[in-house]
């Protein structure tokens, strides 16, 4: 067999290839003994015999385990994730970590040798992080090999268990009723160069709470808020009352003569909020004259006092000046099916975090907050009051009305339908 042997046979540029295991059990398969093979492809004896044989216990990482004999590596073992038959593990193989030395030593990037191993790219970057030599940061595949065995069985020793110290620190905040968060910060401030003094909060709940584990006292399950020896589990999304007593209509949905405002009748809607949540004031303004509504909700904003109001309010309006309505997912709107049965009014609903889509309403809140400052009861205000305040606002001329005023718009559009 004609082998070309590396001229560089330093220890950086790497003894452990995938070339010459391959060529080594090639030789061994076809009867050549095992010093001979070494010889042709120019390793050492005692490599070709671990490769062949295994190796015992190298040091504690091992746990007394040591290397089980390898086998043949195929020629193109990332072509595809199914090997002689069998699926690939999920786990990186002994021969994976030998072609992730030998292609970073060529210089490939973490990304070429995932694309040719046909796994994540952080999978590697993971592997050469956690099983790369401490200290010098040299990535050795069969120390690397032994690392990762030594740390898949399971179930592990808790942190909390296997430091004395850290597990009395835990005990010694919990018997002063200190929350779990309050601990672990504690603990880095008082601890900043000891990374094994170090935990998170959802350690310690498992410590108290996961049965079995015995890490910390049951008893101190008292000391916490709550003081349940259980986690609570939360209701799963499908479980969770929906928002609305019907199903929404997305804004995507509305026709596009409200989008560009050519047809009047359009409104967008929202509410705002007084001191303390405990107050509102519906605003309602007409998207092509900006004409601006205000409706009062003296006792509250439930979603039965807001259908009521807005009923009030818009039924007052002429059938052509009522085409539609636009809120956004604010809970006052729970029975917009109710509203758009006594009006014939559609509600079209924007999406979450997206005020832009009802921008002049948006707009308008801004200058009602001159008449209604935050953090003010807003019940206070009377309804003559807030038609004050809407007259106002619809006799100022508008840049985007050409100086009209919202008010000469909407005398403009009755006079027409007369």
């Amino acid at each position: 067999m004609d082998f070309e042997i590396r001229k560089d046979r330093s220890a950086r540029a790497g003894k452990r290839l995938v070339r010459e295991r391959i060529a080594y059990f090639d030789l061994v398969e076809r009867g050549a003994t095992s010093r001979e093979a070494c010889r042709i492809v120019g390793i050492n004896y005692r490599t070709g015999k671990r490769w062949r044989n295994g190796c015992g216990p190298a040091g504690p990482l091992d746990h007394g385990r040591g290397e089980p004999p390898g086998e043949s590596p195929v020629e193109s073992p990332v072509e595809s994730p199914v090997v002689s038959g069998t699926v690939r593990s999920r786990y990186l193989s002994e021969d994976d970590r030998v072609q992730i030395a030998d292609r970073r030593r060529a210089g490939a990037t973490m990304r070429q040798i995932a694309r040719e191993l046909g796994r994540a790219c952080s999978t590697i970057s993971r592997e050469l992080r956690r099983n790369a030599q401490p200290g010098s940061g040299d990535y050795r595949p069969h120390a690397a090999h032994r690392r990762a065995l030594a740390r898949r069985p399971r179930p592990k020793q808790g942190k909390i268990a296997a430091n004395p110290q850290l597990r009395q620190s835990v005990q010694d905040g919990l018997d002063r009723r200190w929350s779990p968060e309050q601990i672990v910060r504690r603990l880095r401030r008082d601890f900043p160069d000891r990374p094994g003094m170090r935990v998170t909060h959802e350690t310690i709940y498992q410590a108290l709470y996961v049965q079995g584990r015995g890490e910390l006292r049951r008893e101190l399950t008292r000391a916490l808020r709550t003081g349940r020896a259980m986690r609570r589990p939360r209701r799963q999304a499908q479980q969770r009352t929906p928002r609305m007593a019907a199903p929404m209509v997305m804004i995507s949905e509305r026709p596009a003569e409200a989008a560009d405002r050519a047809v009047p009748g359009h409104w967008e809607g929202d509410l705002i909020i007084g001191k303390d949540n405990r107050s509102a004031i519906g605003t309602l303004v007409e998207r092509t004259t900006r004409y601006v509504m205000l409706v009062h909700l003296p006792l509250g904003r439930t979603p039965d006092k807001v259908r009521d109001a807005l009923i009030d309010t818009l039924t007052a309006m002429p059938a052509h000046l009522r085409r539609s309505l636009t809120w956004d997912q604010g809970s006052e709107m729970h029975l917009h099916h109710q509203f758009s049965l006594a009006t014939d009014i559609p509600v079209y609903f924007c999406d979450p975090h997206s005020p832009w889509q009802r921008g002049s309403n948006e707009n308008t809140n801004g200058l009602l907050r001159q008449y209604f400052p935050k953090s003010t009861d807003l019940s206070m205000h009377s309804r003559e009051h807030l038609d004050a305040v809407a007259v106002e606002l619809n006799g100022r001329p508008r840049k985007t009305l050409n100086w009209d005023t919202p008010a000469e718009r909407l005398a403009k559009l009755l006079a027409n339908t007369r």
